[in-house]
């Protein structure tokens, strides 16, 4: 678990599919993510993330408000795509309910979640998003990752022509001392 001032980044509830379904129903959610997520494919990431946090000790964690418990989405760090240029790099991620856009809880999430890789000894973080996602890639800048350069590439899950097929690679060292 991962406390932040406003926020707790835990482990998945059965109580979170429910929410986590909602969210990924919401067209602007998914916007740049892909097509709406049914229930039982929500119900399999719950299942994938908590299986991942018990082997490694980290996934996409479940996001809740501190103050009144409101799952508000996810964010964490586990290992990168396959087939993509991170495949088993540390990738970190989020995705959030709408209603929580705008309250810096994705900041703070990530840099809780950046802060423990850090602590844990990793030394580079990614993250991939398509080009029109500027709310991702302007998150990752905020959080002072940059662009690699050369690092664009086209998904490997995702068919020619897709519009969510090309994808942004950034990265973040671990700070010095």
């Amino acid at each position: 678990m991962i406390e932040t001032d406003r926020l707790i980044l835990r482990r998945w509830r059965v109580d979170d599919v429910a929410p986590f379904h909602a969210m990924g129903q919401d067209a602007e959610v998914m916007r740049y993510l892909g097509p709406p997520m049914d229930e039982a494919s929500c119900e399999a990431t719950v299942e994938r993330m908590n299986a991942l946090a018990d082997a490694t000790g980290d996934c996409f964690w479940a996001v809740e408000r501190r103050e009144g418990g409101a799952f508000l989405g996810f964010c964490g760090i586990k290992a990168g795509p396959p087939g993509t240029p991170i495949e088993d790099l540390p990738e970190i991620g989020w995705r959030l309910a709408r209603a929580a856009w705008g309250g810096g809880y994705a900041r703070e999430a990530a840099a809780a979640c950046l802060a423990r890789a850090w602590q844990r000894g990793t030394e580079r973080v990614h993250a991939i998003t398509v080009p029109a996602n500027e709310r991702s890639w302007g998150l990752m800048i905020r959080l002072g990752m940059t662009r690699v350069e050369g690092g664009d590439f086209d998904h490997p899950v995702l068919e020619p022509g897709d519009r969510l097929r090309r994808h942004l690679r950034y990265s973040i060292d671990r700070p010095t001392a």
